[in-house]
């Protein structure tokens, strides 16, 4: 079908070469050869599809002892990110199957936050009794909101001795809920003396380098609680600290003198492990003989919980993984998605797959003697530090202190989490989490791509990871265009992925699949171009679509065939035909809204009028997603700019069918000059119906109505396009 789909594209520009006689011919031609190369990138990247199984009775074969992983958890804001969310995330972590004295937990807190701190510490304590209870009855799910809001797993025992434990254990978590809500409700949620005296005198943006050890398994017990430890980075004003990618190379830097394992883990703050033994399957990949000497990263799906009846909001993410995720798998390897990841280290240290071929200065290395100069640009002034990226680099063990809390090496843990840290380096340059976008995860898995690198998707069954998805279209709508802003802003870069296979290594499909994915903002303006064109020529009595022709059931057979295809993925995939229209729709509705306004920050910044501000999605608590059957799926307005171009195209549609029904009348009955057919009518119908959250805006009250001046700006800018119209016919 996507063939046909393709075939069918190529005859309607064919056509449109052959009838190129009017205004809106020649837009339709621009925009339907945008969308041609788009479904190019499209088929191209579906087209070989991959997966990959893992086998844990094969991994003890290959490897006597496991690797220690580095785990980093990042969260940026207390109160859009509420700490119960992140101690189930911390919680889940801290449980895996895996020895605890090979796993070290690093939380990121960017908003400095003592809440956060707290809850942590609570956790901690918690977590003592939680990962031995997890373990030892080989709990699946082990993020407690999760686990014990399934009220079945208390009797799927018939063990006394189990109810008994499941309810204490269940009544531990309710009391370190209790003792975290009632700090959240507090200004001051502790007494800031003692430990948490360092945070009395922070500012969000203005605070030194916080480093806490919560939890050390000093005794290095395999069946104990791995490591925990508290981060909040230095911040300044004066100071750019590059977001999410900053905070995660300090993370890098700062586990790089604690634990310094070879492999990392990075998960978002709402993302729970759904499968205890997931790292020993990441591990399946990476420690493969062809894994080892060419998958940098491996990635899991994302999933998500508690999600919207039909996904009313479009944002679950089920079917377009599953065959644009498959097709990257069958490529050079999927995208980082920026969580759910495993890392190698000493890629991201900047180490490329030739490396046993690789000019040795690259790295600091002369003669195979560590030159201090190029390890010192590379890497930092920090010696121990340097030290730890050497061994890395070189395949050796870097042995760390016993002791974390070694006065003199958190002098060196603080220094390297400092704002100052990375200038003159090659920290978010080549070495890194790379700076530039807020898409940041993309990009760097852009460059090692770029580099050679291959990338693998682990799926095993259940799935990996689980977490919060918007539960309005406020939170998706946000996200999306802080994404497609992110994306495009990659492709207008250096880093291009087009560059990078003219002058690196990245493979020509792959390069197309990244064009596909780092153009959702570019979409908006072909899209939109093309969504006000039937209103444009039922206004200026002409026609972009063939009428009373043969050539009328080109894009007739397109529009079904291509509706047929996308119903299907969404049937195979499991889902149902109404989330298979909430997706379309929603489709419709992101692109020329988020993306829209997304693609518009992109311009401003690239003619530095502005820049782009990274805006953090806000995760509801677990107990606050019950709500009424009927606000399910309603949407939610405020006076953000988002909702004026949905809005203005509404308001085209609706006067464009008003003249259409009045004009056919008089111009087809009465005069018989009506140039536009059913087509057009047919097209602003549809947006209308796309658009219906909208249409019950205008009549909404409250939070569910359309902002009167929303509703005023966009009737202007629909004069203002109607006026238009009006003019190129009388000119």
């Amino acid at each position: 079908m996507d063939s046909v789909i393709l075939l069918l594209l190529l005859i309607l520009l064919g056509y449109r070469l052959r009838s190129l006689h009017t205004f809106p011919c020649f837009v339709a031609l621009l925009c339907e050869a945008w969308f041609t190369f788009t479904w190019i990138t499209t088929v191209s990247t579906k087209w070989t599809p991959a997966r990959t199984n893992t086998y844990l009775d094969r991994l003890f074969l290959r490897v006597p002892e496991l690797p220690p992983v580095d785990v980093f958890v990042t969260t940026a804001d207390s109160v859009l990110e509420p700490p119960i969310i992140t101690i189930n995330t911390v919680l889940s972590l801290l449980a895996l199957d895996y020895p605890a004295n090979k796993l070290a937990c690093y939380v990121s807190d960017d908003g400095c936050s003592p809440l956060t701190f707290y809850a942590l510490l609570e956790a901690s304590k918690f977590a003592k009794l939680w990962v031995p209870f997890c373990k030892k009855n080989n709990v699946q799910v082990r993020a407690p909101f999760r686990y014990f809001a399934d009220e079945t797993t208390s009797n799927s025992s018939d063990l006394p001795e189990f109810k008994h434990e499941w309810l204490k254990m269940k009544e531990e978590y309710e009391q370190l809920g209790r003792k975290i809500e009632n700090a959240a409700q507090t200004s001051d949620p502790c007494q800031l003396v003692g430990e948490f005296g360092i945070f009395s005198k922070t500012q969000l943006r203005n605070h030194p380098t916080i480093i806490k050890v919560i939890w050390e398994n000093k005794e290095g017990l395999s069946d104990g609680v791995p490591h925990l430890i508290y981060i909040s980075r230095e911040k300044r004003p004066q100071h750019p600290h590059h977001y999410k990618a900053g905070a995660m190379n300090v993370l890098t830097r700062v586990s790089g003198l604690m634990t310094n394992a070879p492999f990392i883990l990075n998960v978002d703050c709402d993302m729970y492990v759904n499968n205890p033994k997931i790292a020993m399957h990441a591990l399946c990949i990476l420690l493969d003989p062809k894994g080892e000497k060419e998958v940098a990263f491996v990635q899991c799906p994302q999933r998500f919980y508690d999600a919207v009846k039909d996904d009313a909001y479009g944002n679950q993410l089920v079917a377009l993984p599953m065959y644009i995720g498959g097709g990257f798998a069958g490529l050079q390897g999927i995208i980082y998605a920026g969580t759910n990841c495993f890392h190698r280290r000493e890629v991201i240290y900047g180490l490329s797959p030739d490396h046993e071929n690789q000019n040795a200065k690259d790295f600091g290395f002369i003669n195979g003697i560590p030159s201090e100069k190029e390890l010192v640009q590379n890497f930092g002034t920090s010696r121990l530090f340097v030290e730890s990226a050497t061994h890395v680099l070189e395949g050796k063990t870097f042995t760390t202190s016993n002791n974390l809390c070694k006065s003199l090496e958190l002098e060196a843990e603080i220094q390297v989490a400092s704002c100052e840290y990375e200038y003159s380096t090659s920290w978010g340059k080549q070495v890194g989490w790379i700076y530039g976008s807020t898409s940041e995860d993309v990009l760097t898995g852009l460059i090692m791509h770029t580099k050679g690198w291959r990338s693998e998707v682990c799926s095993p069954d259940p799935m990996a990871f689980m977490g919060c998805s918007p539960q309005d279209n406020l939170g998706q709508m946000a996200q999306h265009k802080r994404w497609s802003s992110g994306l495009l802003d990659i492709f207008l870069s250096k880093h291009c992925p087009i560059f990078g296979t003219l002058f690196g290594k990245l493979q020509v499909r792959e390069c197309l699949a990244y064009i596909w994915i780092t153009n959702w903002a570019l979409r908006s303006v072909p899209e939109i171009c093309y969504a006000v064109l039937p209103a444009y020529c039922i206004i200026t009595n002409s026609s972009f679509l063939p009428n009373k022709e043969p050539a009328m059931w080109i894009p007739t057979t397109l529009f079904v065939m291509y509706n047929i295809s996308a119903l299907t993925e969404h049937l195979i995939s499991g889902l149902s035909a109404r989330t298979w229209w909430n997706n379309q729709r929603m489709g419709r509705i992101t692109t020329m809204t988020s993306c829209f306004l997304g693609f518009l920050g992109i311009m401003l910044k690239r003619l530095r009028i502005s820049d782009t501000v990274f805006e953090i999605t806000k995760k509801d608590q677990p107990s606050s997603r019950e709500c009424a059957d009927d606000t399910v799926g309603r949407f939610i307005f405020n006076e953000s700019l988002i909702f004026l171009p949905g809005t203005t195209i509404l308001l085209i549609q609706l006067i464009a069918l008003v003249i259409s029904w009045w004009g056919w009348y008089w111009k087809h009955l009465v005069t018989n000059e009506c140039a536009y057919g059913l087509g057009e009518v047919f097209c602003g119908a549809y947006l209308v119906l796309c658009y219906l959250p909208f249409l019950k805006g205008l009549f909404g009250k409250g939070k569910y109505g359309i902002p009167l001046p929303t509703i005023g700006k966009a009737a202007v800018l629909a004069y203002l396009f109607v006026h238009v119209c009006n003019s190129t016919v009388t000119n």
